[in-house]
C-alpha cells in the first residue's frame, strides 16, 4: 500500500481489496462446483458394459450351478466320510475282540468252539464288507466333488477370459471418456483465462478494479487448481509439453512487455523536464520517491543528498526552489512545505 495515500484511502483500498477476495472466493466455489460435476455428463463407465451380457449370464449361472452342486458334494463327502469313520472303527473293534478271542481259544483246544470261530470270522468279514463299502462311497464323493471343483474352475476361467477381453476395451473407453471431460473443463477455464488477461491489460485500473482482480484470481485459480491436476499424463510428456507452452507464452509476454516499457522510457527519456512531469501523476511520483527512486526512470537515487536536485540518470528535475520562500523542495509537491505557496506549474 502506498504512503502518498491518505490514510483513508488505504483503509479504503484495503476494504476493496477484501471485496476483491470475497468475490474471488465466491467465483471459485461456484467454479468449483462446476468443476467437479462435469463428469457426470458422461455415462458413468464400468467393466459390464463390454462383456457379453448373455454369455455372462449363462457363465455366472454356471458357476452358481456349479458352487451348490459342489457345497452338496461336500457334504455327502462329509457325510460318507463320516461313515467311513464309523465302519472302521467297529471292524477294528471286531479284529482286536476276535484276536483276543483267538487266542483264548487256542489255549483251551476246545471243539465245541469251531462253529463260534466260523461265525465270529463271518461277521468280521461283514464289517470288513462294510468298510470297504463306505470307502467306496467316501472316493465317489471325491470324484464328484473334484468334477464340481474343476467345472467351476473352468467356468470362473472362461469368465475371468471374458473380463480381460473387455478390460482393454474398457479402458480404451475410460481413458477416452476422460480426454472428453477434460475438453469440457479446458472449454470453460480458457476462456475464463482470456477474459482474464484482457481484464488484466485493459481494466485493472479502472474504476471497477475490485471486480476486475477478484475475476482474475478466479481465472487463474480455476485453470491453474481446478483444471491442471486433471491433465492427462501419458508418461508426463503431455504435462511437461502443456508447462513448456505456457513458459514460452508467459516468458515472451514478459520480454515483449520489458521491450515495450523501455522502449516508453526511452521516448519519455527524450522529452523536455516540464513536460515528463506532467506525463508523471502525483501518486505515482510520490509513491516512488517514497522508494528512493527517481519517478522518471526508476534508477536509486540518493535523495538525502542535498546536493542532487536532478536525476543523475535521466536527468528529470527532482528538486527545485519555491518561487515564494526560495525553500528547497520536491519538485512533484504541489505545495512548499515551508510556506504553503502552491507550486508553479
Amino acid at each position: 500500500m502506498s504512503k502518498a495515500l491518505r490514510w483513508s484511502e488505504r483503509w479504503f483500498r484495503f476494504g476493496l481489496w477484501i471485496v476483491a477476495l470475497v468475490f474471488a472466493s465466491f467465483l471459485i466455489g461456484l467454479g468449483g462446483n462446476i468443476v467437479e460435476n462435469l463428469p457426470r455428463v458422461e455415462q458413468q463407465l464400468t467393466l459390464e458394459d463390454f462383456l457379453d451380457r448373455d454369455a455372462a449370464a449363462a457363465l455366472r449361472a454356471e458357476i452358481e450351478a456349479a458352487r451348490l452342486a459342489r457345497q452338496a458334494a461336500q457334504e455327502a463327502h462329509d457325510q460318507a466320510q463320516l461313515k467311513l469313520n464309523i465302519a472302521r472303527s467297529d471292524a477294528s473293534t471286531a479284529r482286536d475282540t476276535f484276536n483276543n478271542w483267538l487266542a483264548t481259544r487256542r489255549a483251551t483246544q476246545l471243539a465245541e468252539q469251531d462253529r463260534e470261530l466260523v461265525a465270529r470270522s463271518a461277521q468280521l468279514d461283514t464289517l470288513k464288507a462294510a468298510e470297504r463299502q463306505a470307502l467306496a462311497a467316501v472316493q465317489a464323493q471325491q470324484q464328484a466333488l473334484l468334477d464340481q471343483q474343476q467345472a467351476e474352475s473352468r467356468a470362473e476361467t472362461r469368465l475371468n477370459d471374458m473380463r480381460a477381453a473387455a478390460g482393454g476395451r474398457y479402458r480404451d473407453e475410460l481413458r477416452s471418456q476422460e480426454l472428453r471431460v477434460f475438453a469440457y473443463r479446458l472449454a470453460l477455464t480458457l476462456p475464463l483465462l482470456g477474459v482474464a488477461g484482457w481484464l488484466f491489460a485493459r481494466q485493472r485500473k479502472s474504476t471497477w478494479w475490485p471486480f476486475v482482480w477478484g475475476f482474475i484470481y478466479f481465472a487463474l485459480f480455476a485453470f491453474f487448481v481446478e483444471l491442471v491436476p486433471y491433465i492427462p499424463s501419458y508418461g508426463g510428456w503431455i504435462r511437461y509439453s502443456v508447462g513448456i507452452v505456457l513458459t514460452v507464452l508467459v516468458g515472451r509476454y514478459a520480454i515483449l512487455a520489458l521491450n515495450r516499457y523501455l522502449e516508453r522510457q526511452k521516448q519519455a527519456e527524450a522529452l523536455p523536464d516540464v513536460e515528463r512531469r506532467k506525463e508523471l501523476s502525483y501518486d505515482v511520483a510520490l509513491a516512488r520517491l517514497g522508494k528512493k527512486v527517481c519517478p522518471g526512470c526508476e534508477r536509486g537515487v540518493d535523495l538525502a543528498n542535498t546536493a542532487i536536485d536532478y536525476c543523475p540518470h535521466c536527468g528529470i528535475c527532482l528538486f527545485d526552489h519555491c518561487t515564494a520562500c526560495n525553500e528547497r523542495k520536491s519538485a512533484f509537491a504541489r505545495f512548499c512545505h515551508a510556506c504553503g505557496a502552491a507550486a508553479k506549474s
